[in-house]
């Protein structure tokens, strides 16, 4: 129970990775306040789910894609210790054919509302003085260049590069800021996309032979909110089974 009577906040904490992110932390002792978008049918079933652990869970929807949003949400929750900053917005296409429209949203919706939601918890944690932990959502796509994603990779590496400045700007108020980059991830989102049967064949051809779980990423994000981490900031954790490095065997 390392995080035992600290406060977390996840956004997009409906399914998926930030789900597995809620769950995880509560699992480890921390009290949750989740976030989802106005009208998630998935949110009070995080929350209650969370209070099934023991654990304190107050869920609030809000549209962080938006400074509004993100200035509605941090009214109601009151001061944190954590922040797991999970909002994201991807459509896959050709550079070519690439909605200009579209791209500009996966990077608000993955890139500006990350900067409008770790600007207000930051300033919350340095008003408190009491230190914080403060974790992005990346991606290996901030890394690897992806046919099809062509805006959120961008939107990724711009997130990793803002998370390091960021640690850098907040060491000396003692806030830990770190990331996570996590590998194709077996997600309701990447059901719809590929469907089961191609996600069950390509996790067999990955170097750990499956894909990653929610949990994967929410058992590093416990592990970077708590003490154990307290000397580790402006760090990137790629959590992807070694996804990234997948083409680099030699075929025996």
């Amino acid at each position: 129970m390392r995080l035992e009577g600290k406060r977390a906040l996840v956004t997009g904490a409906g399914r998926g990775i930030g789900r597995g992110c809620a769950l995880e932390l509560a699992r480890d002792g921390a009290n949750l306040l989740i976030n989802d978008r106005p009208g998630s049918p998935d949110l009070e079933t995080t929350a209650n789910d969370i209070r099934a652990l023991g654990r304190d869970c107050q869920a609030i929807e809000a549209d962080v894609f938006s400074r509004d949003g993100c200035e509605q949400l941090l009214a109601e929750v009151g001061p944190l210790d954590i922040l797991v900053s999970n909002p994201a917005f991807s459509r896959r296409e050709t550079f070519l054919d690439y909605d200009p429209e579209v791209f500009e949203k996966t990077i608000q919706g993955t890139l500006l509302s990350g900067f409008h939601m770790a600007q207000l918890v930051a300033r919350q944690m340095v008003a408190a003085g009491n230190g914080g932990k403060m974790v992005f959502i990346s991606s290996v796509q901030a890394e690897m260049p992806i046919g099809l994603c062509v805006a959120y990779g961008a939107a990724k590496a711009g997130l990793n590069h803002m998370m390091r400045t960021i640690s850098v700007e907040l060491a000396e108020h003692r806030i830990n800021v770190n990331a996570i980059e996590p590998g194709w991830i077996d997600t309701p989102g990447e059901h719809v996309t590929f469907g089961p049967e191609k996600i069950a064949e390509e996790g067999k051809l990955l170097p750990w032979g499956r894909l990653g779980t929610p949990a994967d990423i929410g058992r590093a994000a416990a592990f970077l909110s708590s003490q154990d981490a307290d000397y580790i900031t402006g760090s990137v954790l790629a959590v992807d089974g070694g996804f990234r490095y997948k083409d680099c065997r030699v075929e025996k």
